[in-house]
């Protein structure tokens, strides 16, 4: 799955989990149950750091369980977002390595969609999301990485 936060990624996710009787990974939800709620306003870079540590070891765990999946024969649907080409080409190549297929599924939508979504997510708190704050779907927006029409093919 390729796309920011509130995009739509974890929804179409889990149409492809059932669809193609497919094990769904979506870090936040895992990262949540681990961790709490770490993440939202007035976080130290402190705070934002252990955040992000904690969700990297949460993807690679992840990781680990999707390749022996994998190996089994089985699809997997990783909901990482994969914001940068190189994670893309990253996974598009372990994948390739255990001999599995690889597919982007981008869920694009316009910033204005975006934002609204990220308001009315973080008015409700639905299970499995975190609180994101407004400035920081800005600053992602921005370093976001969307894949070209050769990744989509």
């Amino acid at each position: 799955m390729v796309g920011l936060p509130c995009s739509g990624k974890t929804t179409l996710a889990r149409k492809l989990e059932k669809k193609h009787s497919a094990l769904r990974l979506t870090p936040d939800e895992w990262h949540l149950r681990l961790f709490g709620n770490d993440f939202g306003e007035n976080m130290t870079e402190s705070d934002e750091a252990m955040h992000d540590a904690r969700h990297d070891a949460v993807e690679t765990l992840m990781w680990d369980v999707a390749a022996r999946v994998l190996v089994l024969g089985n699809d997997v649907i990783l909901d990482f977002g994969c914001w940068g080409r190189s994670q893309r080409d990253e996974f598009r190549f372990r994948a390739k390595e255990l001999g599995a297929d690889f597919k982007i599924h981008f869920v694009d939508i316009s910033e204005e969609v975006l934002f609204k979504r990220l308001e009315t997510r973080n008015i409700q708190k639905p299970d499995g999301t975190f609180f994101i704050p407004k400035a920081k779907l800005k600053e992602w927006v921005q370093i976001f990485e969307p894949p070209s029409s050769e990744e989509l093919e």
